[in-house]
């Protein structure tokens, strides 16, 4: 007795479920990611240039800010020029500790490639910014930039 070879069919997917699978999906990643969003304490006007680069990789990017206390913080801080890492107002010597504690979260063959922004007030004397410049010599962040605005009219 011969049989006859039959075609296997290869039972069809459901695709009921893939809405509900995307949804789970999108409801995740809106619960899991972190935006980065640093509350400033201080007034920062940064100033106008002519030739300005934009940053590539920005998750590389650690900020430092310099400028006077906002009205609301002037009671506790007064109304020099305060630098301020991430959501806290900090002194010339935090800043060391504030690059190791950016450099240590990032991968390792990240590190090298770690910037260090500045964004400093237009009305910041370049004292406090050499202190800081030099705190981050001692610290070994060589990368640094300056945040500028586009100038809009010509010279």
């Amino acid at each position: 007795m011969l049989r006859k070879k039959r075609k296997r069919e290869v039972p069809k997917i459901s695709t009921a479920s893939l809405p509900d699978i995307i949804f789970m999906l999108l409801f995740f990643f809106m619960v899991a990611t972190v935006l980065r969003e640093t509350d400033l304490k201080v007034k920062v006007v940064v100033p106008q240039a002519t030739e300005l680069q934009k940053l590539e990789k920005k998750s590389l990017v650690s900020y430092i800010y310099i400028g006077p206390p906002l009205p609301q913080y002037q009671a506790k801080f007064g109304t020099a020029p305060r630098i301020q890492l991430n959501d806290v107002i900090a002194t010339v010597e935090d800043v060391g500790l504030f690059v190791e504690n950016e450099r240590s979260q990032l991968p390792e063959k990240l590190r090298p490639y770690m910037t260090v922004s500045l964004r400093v007030d237009t009305g910041v004397r370049m004292g406090i910014v050499t202190d800081v410049k030099q705190e981050l010599r001692k610290a070994n962040a060589l990368k640094v930039n300056y945040s500028a605005r586009q100038r809009t009219e010509g010279w």
